[in-house]
């Protein structure tokens, strides 16, 4: 019986081994730190671009004084301003209340990630995920690099962990995004750097706080002895998470040029080999020129493109009118606006990526939700309509005009309507949709000479019938040598953003 037992122990040391070799010589076969090996990474896999939709949130002990914006850390240590202020007279003086202090308070006890996946995931969010750590230098997981930890500190919980593990029990994909760049302190030496420079979050005087040597502390401000020390810690952290958590994707935002190529290529071999061994199609993406288009997917702030562009693009956007924490008494966008806008980015070959702001609490305000549970709504009758769809010759047509860039081409100034239309396509081109950006007038006949006649940008085939999503009603319409005309049908029009299908040969 002894001799059983060994053999089978034997079997599965050996079992063991041939995966864990099985790996090494995956990775082996796989990326390098090179320009030349990670160029051979699909940028942006099939099931992002089918995904459409996804939902993070910033949140930590900045949204503890819920005031200003995600830049309260920087802008408290700054000797004018309406947040030092502000900080001066809730708090104290930055001598004796510093931005650790607001770590304690950040309990975030009523968060719960099981109801924040559902959520997500009645928005009609394919893939989600926290702000991991933003400029502030707090991590959002648990945390054996940075010490200044969610799971040590202030709510005492493994956020990223927790709210990956309810997302993946949904079959939703997962995002961490990283914006620590910033963080590393380059001004320690610049005695005059603390007025005007933006390349670390924390402002940096030797009469400051920040300007602290305790070992542990400095490591918040990002104040270490070089900064090639600091660039070392950041991608630590980095590598950590991608061990830990197996992300689909990974985001980081504006400055990432400020971290050495080297370490931003260590940083993308670690995530795609993480990859090959965990048979996912990961994905990194990036703002500005600071990743290679070869491999990774250009995000845009609250951006857009005026036109369709050939590679898949992303959009970061907030609920909010122009915040992305919890700012007490801070306004929301409307559903109709964030529905449309997107409609825009879909119709361009883009992917968004929702904001919103959870109280320090760990509560997502009614308002929100309210926002969400419209979004989600609509997706659930027009969802056909977008995801796994691509686009069409053009985006559309109307009066509404995007810019390129960040900052506003997405923003809360465009306003669409009923005159603003988009179109997509289904991957097997048995179905192309259109998209009113309104509500259209019952009973008018509508010339859409975009995709008329036989030399425009017609469908890609033959139009069998067409429907409106969410009716059975009876749909009129007509195809000349020279136009292409719709009759909007007498029923209810969403109010949103009405969408017809085409139902190709």
């Amino acid at each position: 019986m002894s001799s059983i037992k060994i053999s089978i122990v034997t079997i599965l040391i050996s079992l063991i081994g041939c995966k864990k070799n099985d790996e090494v010589e995956k990775v082996d076969k796989g990326y390098e730190p090179t320009f030349e090996s990670l160029k051979k990474h699909q940028a942006a896999p099939q099931w992002f671009q089918d995904a459409k939709l996804g939902i993070y949130f910033h949140w930590g002990p900045y949204s503890v004084p819920a005031y200003g914006s995600a830049w309260y850390p920087h802008n408290m240590y700054k000797d004018q301003g309406n947040v030092r202020k502000h900080h001066d007279k809730t708090y104290g003086s930055i001598f004796e209340f510093g931005y650790e202090d607001f770590i304690p308070m950040f309990k975030a006890e009523q968060f719960d990630s099981e109801d924040w996946a559902d959520l997500f995931q009645m928005a009609g969010a394919k893939f989600a995920g926290p702000v991991a750590q933003h400029h502030d230098g707090f991590a959002m997981w648990d945390s054996e690099v940075n010490p200044w930890n969610v799971a040590d500190m202030g709510p005492k919980r493994d956020v990223l962990g927790e709210l990956f593990k309810s997302l993946k029990q949904r079959n939703m994909k997962t995002i961490a995004t990283f914006h620590h760049a910033r963080n590393g302190q380059r001004n320690a030496n610049k005695p005059e750097a603390w007025k005007t420079a933006y390349d670390s979050h924390y402002v940096y005087h030797p009469d400051l706080p920040t300007a602290t040597t305790d070992p542990k502390l400095r490591k918040l401000f990002g104040n270490f002895e070089t900064i090639d020390e600091f660039n070392q810690y950041w991608l630590n952290q980095v590598n950590e998470v991608v061990d830990k958590y197996n992300p689909d994707i990974l985001w980081f935002d504006s400055w990432l040029n400020l971290i050495p190529e080297e370490k931003r290529m260590e940083m993308a071999a670690h995530h795609f080999n993480n990859g090959l061994i965990h048979n996912k199609e990961v994905i990194t993406a990036h703002k500005q020129d600071d990743l290679p288009l070869e491999y990774s997917v250009l995000d845009f702030e609250q951006g857009g493109r005026r036109d369709i562009h050939p590679m898949p693009w992303l959009t970061d956007i907030t609920l909010g009118e122009s915040k992305w924490m919890y700012v007490e008494g801070h306004k929301y966008k409307t559903a109709d606006l964030v529905i449309r806008n997107m409609i825009d980015v879909w119709s361009k070959n883009g992917i968004v990526l929702l904001n919103v702001s959870p109280r320090a609490d760990g509560v997502i305000n009614q308002e929100q939700r309210n926002v969400l549970k419209q979004i989600g709504n609509w997706l659930k009758v027009h969802g056909e309509a977008v995801y796994g769809t691509r686009t069409h010759t053009i985006f559309g047509y109307g009066p509404a005009k995007a810019v390129d860039g960040s900052h506003g081409g997405q923003s809360s100034k465009i306003k669409y309507t009923a005159d603003d239309v988009r179109f997509t396509i289904s991957k097997d081109k048995k179905a192309m949709y259109v998209f009113f950006l309104g509500k259209p007038e019952v009973g008018k006949k509508i010339q859409m000479r975009a995709i008329g006649g036989y030399h425009r940008n017609i469908p890609p085939s033959p139009i069998k019938n067409i429907k409106l999503l969410g009716s059975d009603v009876k749909v009129d319409w007509k195809l000349t040598s020279e136009s292409f005309y719709l009759t909007m049908p007498d029923v209810e029009m969403n109010k949103f953003a009405t969408v017809f299908k085409f139902e190709l040969e």
